[in-house]
C-alpha cells in the first residue's frame, strides 16, 4: 500500500502533466471536472499533512499571497532592448554590419514579436524560483507570487535541463480572454480595459495574486540565458525549452538569408491577424550562439538581433494647439495637443513635433487635420497634414522666440536642430529636470524620492539644486502633500544612502549635456576623480577614446561654471563619491592604454566577457572589427579564417589568451 507522501507526489505529477497538456500543448487529456476533483483531493492531503508542503505544487497556483510593495531585484543578466527596423533596407544594412564582424555562413532564427509584458523567470534544479519584470533592464520588480498563478509557467521542469538558468519571455493576454474580461466589466457597469498589452502588464502588479489567478494570462518564452547551458544555437534553445515544459510559439523558423527573413515577415504581416495574441513585428536573431557572443552588444542592444516592426496604424485628427516644453538641458520641444483619437488600442491626445524645422517642413498649423501614427506602435507621431481639409483663414505657425517658463530669449546654435533657453540656473523646469535626472534609477537611485516630490520641493523653495537635497530634514518634508512620517524618513534615508553610489554613476547624475551612461563610464575610468576631470582642457578630453569635440566642449563648459563649482564643492562636503573608490581602482591599470584589441574565438581558461573586462579595466579598448588601428588580436579556438587572413594582410599580431594574461602579469 502506498504511503501518503507517495500519493501526494503521484497526484502532483499527474496534475502537472494534465496542466502541461492543456495550457502548453492545447491538448486536454482530462475533463475540467476530473482535473478539479484530483486537485481538491491533493489540497485535502496537503492540508492534513503540512510536513509535505511544496511551494511548486499545482495547488499553489490558485494565488492568495498579498504583495503590498514589489521588491526591486537586480537582473543577474541584463535585459537589453532591441534595435528596431522598418524596411527591407534596414535589415540588409544590419546583415552587412554582421558579415563584417563574423566569419562563416550566418543563419537567422525568425520569431514573432508578441506585444505583452516582458518577464525573466529563474529556475534552479528544475524548480521555479522567481519572476522579475524587465524594469530598466538592470533591475525590475519581483512578481513571483503573481506569475506563479499563470498555468503555462511550469513550476517544475522535465528532461535534461541545466542546473540554473534564466528564461525570458512575454506575459500576454489572448484576445478571447481579454474580450471576455471586458464583457464582464461592461455587464457590471465598469469601464472596459483599453488593450490586452496594458491589461497584461497591469495584472502583474496587482497586490492580490488570487485576482491575478482569475485572469487568463499566458507566458510565451523565447530566450534562455545562463552559463554552460550546453546549447549551441537560438533555434536549438527554443526546441530545448519546449522539451523542458515551456510554452514556446511554434511560428519560429530557421532561415539562411535575409531574403528568407523577408519572406517570413511578408507571410506573418498578413497571417498575424489570425493569431490569438497581439503581435507587432518579427524578431530576427543570428542563430549561432558563438557568433552572437562575437557580435556582442552596444550600450543598449545586442548587435545580433533586430526587431522588424509591422507598419503602424494611422488615423487623422484635428490639431487643437501647440505648446512648448522646457527640458532639463533647456531644450525646447513643441508638443501638439490633438483632438483625442483611438490609435492602436489607446487614446492619443498629444504628439511631439520635435523642433522648428519639423514644423516648417510639415507646414503644420493649429486647426489642421493631421495624420497620426504610433512610431513603433508606441510613441504618437504626426506624419503630415490633410491639405484638402485646411481652413482658408488659418495662419502659418510662428515658432516662439522666448522661453515659455522664464521669458528668457531663446538661442539656437549653428548646426543644432533645437532652440534652447540659456537661463541654466533660473529656469524652473530646467532646475526641476536636472534634480529629477540626478535622483533617477540609473543615476543616484534615491529611494523614496520621485519626480513629483522633487517638483514640490523646488516649488516650496526647499531646494534649488541637487546638492541642497543633502541638507533636507524630516521636519521640512513632512508638511508636503501626500507625505507621512514614514515616507519622510524613507526619503531622508534614501538621500543618505545615495552617498554610496559609485563615481561613474554620480558623473552621469550631474546631468552634463551629451554625457550619457557610456560616456560617463569612459570619463570616470580615464580621469578617476571629478577634480582630474574638471582640470582637463577640451584638447585633453578629445584625446580620450570616443570623446568628440561636442562632448569635450560641453564637459569643459560645465566645470568652468562658478555655480557648478559651488555645487560640486557642496557634494564633496556632504560625502558624495566624486572619485573612484579603492575597491573600484583595485585590479585596474593603464597597461593597455591607447591599445585597440580584438577578441575572437572560444577560450579555455577565461570567458570572453571576463577577457573584455580585463582589457577595459587595464585601459584598453575592445574593438569588434579588425583595421589598421588594431593593436593585436587575442584569439581562441575557432577564430574565423577571414579574420585571420585580414590580420595577416595588415601585419597584426595574433596572441592566445595565456600570452595576453602574461602581458598583464
Amino acid at each position: 500500500m502506498s504511503t501518503v507522501k507517495q500519493q501526494i507526489e503521484a497526484l502532483r505529477e499527474e496534475l502537472r502533466e494534465h496542466n502541461y497538456n492543456y495550457y502548453v500543448l492545447d491538448n486536454a487529456t482530462i475533463s475540467d471536472y476530473e482535473f478539479d476533483i484530483k486537485l481538491k483531493q491533493l489540497q485535502e492531503l496537503e492540508a492534513n499533512h503540512p510536513e509535505f508542503f511544496d511551494a511548486n505544487s499545482p495547488t499553489q497556483r490558485v494565488g492568495g499571497a498579498i504583495t503590498k510593495n514589489f521588491e526591486t531585484v537586480a537582473h543577474e543578466y541584463r535585459m537589453y532592448s532591441l534595435d528596431n527596423s522598418y524596411s527591407k533596407e534596414d535589415l540588409q544594412d544590419w546583415e552587412k554590419r554582421i558579415k563584417k564582424l563574423v566569419d562563416g555562413h550566418v543563419q537567422y532564427t525568425c520569431e514573432l514579436k508578441y506585444d505583452g509584458a516582458s518577464i525573466s523567470l529563474t529556475y534552479e534544479n528544475g524548480l521555479f524560483q522567481k519572476a522579475v519584470t524587465r524594469g530598466d533592464g538592470f533591475q525590475g520588480d519581483d512578481v513571483t507570487a503573481n506569475v506563479k498563478t499563470i498555468k503555462s509557467v511550469p513550476l517544475q521542469l522535465k528532461g535534461d535541463y541545466p542546473p540554473k538558468f534564466d528564461i525570458r519571455g512575454e506575459i500576454v493576454l489572448p484576445f478571447e480572454g481579454f474580450n471576455k474580461m471586458n464583457e464582464e466589466r461592461i455587464e457590471i457597469g465598469e469601464e472596459p480595459y483599453r488593450n490586452p498589452r496594458n491589461t497584461a502588464s497591469g495584472s502583474l502588479k496587482l497586490q492580490d495574486s488570487a485576482e491575478v489567478a482569475k485572469r487568463p494570462l499566458e507566458c510565451l518564452l523565447y530566450n534562455i540565458i545562463g552559463d554552460n547551458l550546453g546549447i549551441k544555437s537560438q533555434f536549438e534553445s527554443l526546441e530545448k525549452a519546449r522539451q523542458w515544459g515551456f510554452k514556446v510559439p511554434e511560428a519560429a523558423k530557421l532561415v539562411n538569408s535575409i531574403d528568407e527573413v523577408l519572406g517570413f515577415i511578408e507571410y506573418w504581416d498578413t497571417h498575424r491577424h489570425g493569431l490569438p495574441y497581439e503581435t507587432d513585428g518579427v524578431v530576427v536573431k543570428v542563430n549561432d550562439l558563438q557568433q552572437q557572443e562575437e557580435l556582442g552588444y552596444t550600450a543598449k542592444s545586442p548587435r545580433w538581433a533586430m526587431a522588424y516592426k509591422f507598419k503602424a496604424e494611422q488615423v487623422s485628427t484635428r490639431l487643437n494647439s501647440i505648446v512648448y516644453q522646457v527640458g532639463r538641458t533647456g531644450a525646447i520641444t513643441p508638443v501638439a495637443n490633438l483632438e483625442p483619437v483611438e490609435l492602436a488600442g489607446t487614446t492619443v491626445k498629444r504628439a511631439s513635433l520635435h523642433n522648428a524645422d519639423q514644423i516648417e517642413k510639415l507646414d503644420i498649423r493649429v486647426g489642421d487635420e493631421v495624420f497620426v501614427e504610433k512610431g513603433g506602435e508606441i510613441i504618437p507621431k504626426i506624419l503630415g497634414v490633410d491639405l484638402t481639409k485646411r481652413p482658408i483663414d488659418i495662419q502659418p505657425t510662428q515658432y516662439i522666440t522666448h522661453c515659455p517658463e522664464c521669458g528668457t530669449e531663446l538661442v539656437r546654435q549653428e548646426g543644432e536642430a533645437q532652440h534652447y533657453c540659456p537661463n541654466y540656473n533660473g529656469c524652473k523646469p530646467q532646475i526641476i529636470g536636472r534634480i529629477q535626472h540626478y535622483i533617477s534609477r540609473k543615476a543616484m537611485d534615491i529611494e523614496g524620492l520621485g519626480g513629483e516630490t522633487v517638483a514640490l520641493l523646488v516649488n516650496e523653495g526647499l531646494i534649488y539644486n541637487y546638492s541642497d537635497l543633502y541638507e533636507l530634514t524630516k521636519e521640512q518634508v513632512i508638511p508636503l502633500e501626500r507625505m507621512a512620517e514614514k515616507s519622510a524618513e524613507n526619503l531622508i534615508q534614501g538621500i543618505e544612502q545615495s552617498k554610496n553610489i559609485p563615481f561613474e554613476r554620480v558623473l552621469y547624475a550631474l546631468g552634463i549635456r551629451y554625457v550619457g551612461e557610456t560616456v560617463a563610464k569612459k570619463l570616470a575610468k580615464h580621469y578617476k576623480s571629478v577634480d582630474e576631470l574638471a582640470s582637463a582642457s577640451p584638447e585633453d578630453l578629445v584625446s580620450v577614446d570616443e570623446i568628440g569635440v561636442k562632448i569635450a566642449e560641453s564637459v569643459h563648459a560645465f566645470f568652468i561654471s562658478e555655480e557648478n563649482k559651488n555645487i560640486l564643492n557642496r557634494l564633496k562636503y556632504f560625502g558624495v563619491q566624486l572619485e573612484m573608490s579603492v575597491e573600484e581602482l583595485e585590479g585596474k591599470t593603464n597597461i593597455l592604454e591607447g591599445q585597440s584589441i580584438v577578441v575572437s574565438g572560444v577560450f579555455e581558461s577565461i570567458s570572453r566577457n571576463e577577457l573584455k573586462k580585463l582589457i577595459e579595466d587595464n585601459g584598453g579598448k575592445v574593438s569588434s572589427s579588425i583595421s589598421s588601428k588594431t593593436s593585436y588580436i587575442v584569439a581562441g579556438d575557432n577564430m574565423g579564417p577571414s579574420k585571420k587572413e585580414k590580420a595577416e594582410a595588415l601585419g597584426i599580431d595574433i596572441i592566445n589568451e595565456y600570452e595576453f594574461l602574461q602581458k598583464l602579469n
